[in-house]
C-alpha cells in the first residue's frame, strides 16, 4: 500500500502519523510585530477525510478554544484516518482586544469569502478560505451566545442536505436547528466551495460553560467517529434527535429589570408565563406569555433591559418535546 504524503500548510510539513503546531501570518500591528493565526495539524497515518475545527470567529466567543483543546487531547495521529486542521482562534485581533469584532468593527462572519485586497476582516476571511476551507471536506465551526446571551448547545446546519443532516444527527446536541445560509458567513462560503459545515452554538461569550463545552467535545468526537476517522466517539442513540425548522426571539415590551420564568432547554407551552418586568422600585410594569410552544434555546443574561431587547429565544419543534426535556437540568 502506498504511504500517505505529508500534509503541507503554511510553513508546516506534517508526516503521516504525526502532528505539528504552527501559524499563518495575518498582518502587522502598529508596533511592527507580526500577528498570526495559530494552527494545529494532526495528520493521520491512514487515508480519510480532512476536517477543520474553528473557534473564536467572533473574538469574545472563547468556549470553542477549550472544546478544540479537549478534542485534540483525545486524538492520536497513529490511529487517525484522515487529517484534522484545528484553528482555535480565527479572529486573533478580536480575541486579543476582548472584542467580538475586528478593530474596524467589521463582523468576520459577514466578510467571507473575503478578498486579498479588501478590509482587514476580508483579508483574514480570504486567508481562511484559501488556506483552510479549500483543503477540507468537512468543517465544524464553534460559537457561543453573544451580547450577554446564553445558548443551549445546538447544531445549526442545512438539514435538507442528506450528508449534512447525517453529521448533525451524529453530533448529538440537545437540538438541531435548520438554518439557511447567510451571505458573508463562513458556512455559506465553505458550502459554495463544496465543504459540509456544522455550526455549533453553546454557552456564552467570555465564559467556559462546562455543560456546553462537554456537549461540544462529545459532539465533535462523534462526528469523527461517524466519518470513520476515529473510534473514540461516545455511543449515541440517534433514533431521534430533536429538530426545529424555525425559531424566534421574544422581546421586552417595557424598559426595566427582567425576571425569566423559563429556563434554558425548557419546553414552554403557548400562553405560559415567560417574562415579567419591574421598575427599579419594584413596581410591576408588565408581563409576557409565550407566543408559541417550543424549547428555550437562548436567553439574555442581562437583568436590565430596554424596550425591544431580545429576551428569550424559542425554537418550535417538529415533533413531541419528550426527548428535549431531560436535557434541561444539564444546562441550567
Amino acid at each position: 500500500m502506498t504511504p500517505r504524503e505529508s500534509f503541507k500548510i503554511g510553513d508546516l510539513e506534517v508526516a503521516p502519523g504525526a502532528e505539528a503546531m504552527g501559524d499563518l501570518p495575518l498582518a502587522r500591528l502598529v508596533t511592527g510585530n507580526t500577528i498570526s493565526m495559530p494552527l494545529r495539524v494532526i495528520h493521520g497515518r491512514d487515508e480519510g477525510p480532512t476536517v477543520w475545527l474553528s473557534a473564536a470567529v467572533h473574538g469574545d466567543e472563547i468556549a470553542g478554544v477549550e472544546i478544540i483543546r479537549r478534542v485534540l487531547d483525545q486524538v492520536n495521529a497513529l490511529t487517525l484516518a484522515g487529517t484534522i486542521i484545528a484553528v482555535p482562534i480565527v479572529n486573533v485581533h478580536g480575541f486579543l482586544n476582548g472584542d467580538r469584532y475586528f478593530p474596524d468593527r467589521r463582523d468576520l462572519n459577514r466578510s467571507f469569502p473575503g478578498s486579498p485586497t479588501g478590509s482587514l476582516a476580508g483579508r483574514v476571511a480570504h486567508l481562511f478560505v484559501t488556506q483552510i476551507v479549500d483543503r477540507c471536506d468537512v468543517g465544524i465551526d464553534l460559537h457561543t451566545g453573544s451580547d450577554h446571551r446564553i445558548n443551549l448547545p445546538q447544531i445549526r446546519a442545512d438539514l435538507d442536505d442528506p450528508f449534512t443532516r447525517e453529521l448533525a444527527v451524529a453530533f448529538g446536541a440537545p437540538l438541531m436547528l435548520h438554518a439557511k445560509l447567510r451571505d458573508g458567513s463562513m458556512r455559506a462560503a465553505a458550502t459554495s466551495r463544496g465543504a459540509t459545515v456544522l455550526l455549533y452554538e453553546g454557552g456564552e461569550a467570555w465564559r467556559f460553560n462546562q455543560r456546553a463545552v462537554e456537549a461540544g467535545t462529545r459532539g465533535v468526537l462523534r462526528v469523527f467517529d461517524r466519518l470513520s476517522m476515529t473510534g473514540d466517539g461516545e455511543p449515541l442513540d440517534d433514533s431521534h434527535v430533536p429538530e426545529s425548522r424555525s425559531s424566534s426571539w421574544v422581546r421586552a415590551r417595557r424598559t426595566g429589570l427582567v425576571q425569566l420564568h423559563a429556563k434554558l432547554g425548557e419546553y414552554v407551552e403557548k400562553g405560559s408565563p415567560l417574562i415579567t418586568i419591574h421598575d427599579s422600585v419594584g413596581r410591576r410594569l408588565g408581563s409576557t406569555k409565550a407566543p408559541t410552544s417550543g424549547v428555550v434555546i437562548g436567553h439574555t443574561q442581562q437583568p436590565l433591559v430596554n424596550q425591544g431587547d431580545a429576551i428569550v429565544h424559542i425554537a418550535r419543534l417538529d415533533s413531541e418535546p419528550t426527548s428535549v426535556i431531560p436535557h434541561r437540568k444539564d444546562f441550567t
